[in-house]
């Protein structure tokens, strides 16, 4: 039995040590926000935080995550950035299919927490690991440059 801190929560998990944790997340606890895709941590579907950081879930061992904070999307809207990313998302029609844009809100807020204003270069180099089929990345652009804005206080 290990002990994860998800969301906020203690969450008791029984897995195989090499469970990755998208898994325990996804069929084990019923958080379906992260996303499986490519299982090689290339495509960013999977990414969750630990720590603050962003993690691709598909590829770590659930096991290895005791003692650390897993944040995912299911609770990434109860933080500042994480609910004006989420809005602005919304506001922009980014999602098309929608099925990477968990993957992409995470990348989005790990950006903007650790570079409030950041330039389009910034912006595609934070982004540039999160595959969107749809191709919607200039509307992420644009939802990153929105919320920068208003963390700038100024109107977007």
């Amino acid at each position: 039995m290990t002990t994860l801190m998800i969301n906020g929560a203690a969450r008791e998990i029984q897995a195989p040590d090499d469970r990755p944790l998208l898994w325990v997340l996804r069929e084990d606890l019923q958080l379906t926000g992260s996303k499986f895709s490519c299982g090689a941590a290339l495509c960013g579907a999977c990414t969750v935080f630990v720590d603050g950081q962003p993690v691709r879930s598909c590829v770590t061992p659930a096991e290895a995550l005791t003692g650390k904070s897993i944040t995912t999307i299911e609770a990434i809207g109860a933080t500042a950035i994480g609910k004006r990313v989420q809005e602005a998302w919304v506001s922009l029609s980014v999602p098309q299919c929608g099925y990477c844009q968990s993957g992409q809100v995470m990348a989005a807020v790990a950006l903007l927490t650790s570079n409030p204003k950041p330039t389009d270069a910034d912006i595609d180099q934070a982004m540039s690991g999160n595959i969107c089929r749809c191709g919607m990345y200039p509307r992420m652009r644009a939802a990153v440059h929105q919320v920068a804005a208003q963390l700038a206080g100024a109107k977007p």
